[in-house]
């Protein structure tokens, strides 16, 4: 049986959690500079089977616009070549044979227009995550048998508030992302 700090633990976790992963989301998003995050959503088939770059290469920044790929079975050369052109990120890979170099264009204004809006796409996404966790908080709160009336309403305004909370970070992250994203 659930008690009330239960449920407001388990819908703290819940909203958390949507925060990690919006900044996770967030963080693979392009902006000027090169970060090795920018390919944590490429996967790449090998071995029968769709895996995330990382775990079949390196992926280093040497430089603020070049990101390099350096597999650890160079057979994979060419799958890992293929998933980069086919990944939504709009990258242009140079294959020499041994390491895949990444050049990374300067964002037209145009890109950046279209990576704003993926943005608050994804910050609206990790909203969301936001509010179910407060709603299935809040109806487990009202399912909780032997409490008063006085103490759940008590739950839910902690729930609330926590909901609160965690969409003023979610809107923080997302404020720094399109700053960092419009900043030329």
């Amino acid at each position: 049986m659930t008690t009330l700090p239960d449920t407001t633990r388990h819908a703290k976790e819940a909203m958390h959690k949507a925060i990690e992963n919006t900044k996770h989301e967030l963080a693979s998003i392009r902006s000027g500079k090169a970060t090795t995050s920018l390919l944590d959503t490429v996967r790449v088939e090998a071995y029968g089977q769709h895996l995330p770059l990382n775990q079949v290469a390196s992926v280093a920044a040497p430089e603020p616009r070049l990101l390099t790929v350096q597999p650890w079975d160079k057979s994979l050369l060419g799958a890992i070549d293929r998933a980069l052109r086919a990944s939504d990120l709009g990258l242009n890979p140079a294959n020499d044979g041994a390491l895949i170099r990444i050049p990374l264009p300067p964002l037209t204004e145009e890109r950046r227009k279209e990576l704003v809006k993926i943005v608050h796409k994804l910050a609206e996404e990790g909203r969301i995550a936001v509010r179910h966790a407060r709603t299935d908080a809040i109806a487990k709160a009202k399912k909780v048998e032997h409490v008063s009336e006085d103490e759940k309403h008590r739950a839910e305004k902690d729930v609330q508030k926590l909901h609160d909370d965690a969409i003023k970070q979610i809107d923080a992250i997302l404020t720094a992302k399109e700053h960092e994203i419009m900043e030329v």
